[in-house]
């Protein structure tokens, strides 16, 4: 993936994404690799081509708190281009993964001749707001079959875009406890409420992923 596939890149103008990509590298990590720790300086952001990586947060008591996974098309990191403070959370490559590397230095000598490129960050980050409010709010509010559901359709339009097809396959690479963190409820009731699922047909195993039954995903989604 280029710069400009990336979809907080793809609203900028011709010449900034040139210009950005002129300031980028690669580099890759193994499945199981540690690409930041909490603390750790925060000089660039990560546009991930291929693999998955998990956000998370620990505890000194060893704790986990995992906030997301994310893979192909996304980024982390962005908020170290705002502000240059250390990092907020962890970050896992739960596969091998390949990102662009993009330096906070790069990014605002650039910013600084193209405006469209900060005001592209400000609507990313925006856009990011709206969904930690909508993760919230569905911890707050809703059973927990309605948050699972919630949360299934959050990561496929994270995947698929607005235009979800019908039975999409949902590889989001996160075990039991980890969606128990996410969701705030006890990793037995997360697995009681996938059993659920599955026996109503919302949701089947295949290979490492899930199939979704996109309507019933959103008809549970909604009536809570």
């Amino acid at each position: 993936m280029a710069l400009a596939e990336f979809p907080i890149f793809a609203a900028m103008q011709a010449d900034s994404i040139a210009a950005l990509s002129a300031t980028v590298t690669r580099r890759s990590w193994t499945a199981g690799a540690m690409i930041f720790q909490r603390g750790d300086a925060g000089d660039h952001l990560l546009a991930i081509r291929s693999g998955r990586v998990r956000l998370s947060l620990s505890s000194p008591q060893g704790r986990e708190v995992v906030l997301s996974a994310i893979g192909p098309g996304d980024i982390l990191g962005e908020m170290a281009l705002i502000d240059g403070l250390p990092r907020s959370a962890d970050a896992h490559a739960l596969q091998d993964t390949d990102c662009l590397v993009l330096p906070r230095a790069g990014f605002h000598a650039v910013a600084q001749r193209h405006p469209d490129v900060s005001l592209a960050l400000a609507q990313h980050l925006c856009a990011l707001l709206r969904s930690t409010n909508h993760q919230l709010e569905s911890i707050a509010i809703h059973d927990l079959q309605a948050r699972i559901a919630r949360f299934f359709l959050f990561l496929l339009e994270q995947e698929h875009g607005p235009q979800i097809p019908p039975a999409p396959l949902l590889r989001h690479g996160l075990n039991q406890s980890d969606l128990s963190a996410i969701l705030g409820a006890s990793r037995p009731k997360v697995n009681q409420a996938l059993q659920t699922l599955m026996a109503l047909g919302t949701i089947r195993s295949e290979g490492t992923g899930l199939v979704c039954d996109l309507p019933m995903l959103r008809a549970l989604a909604e009536a809570s």
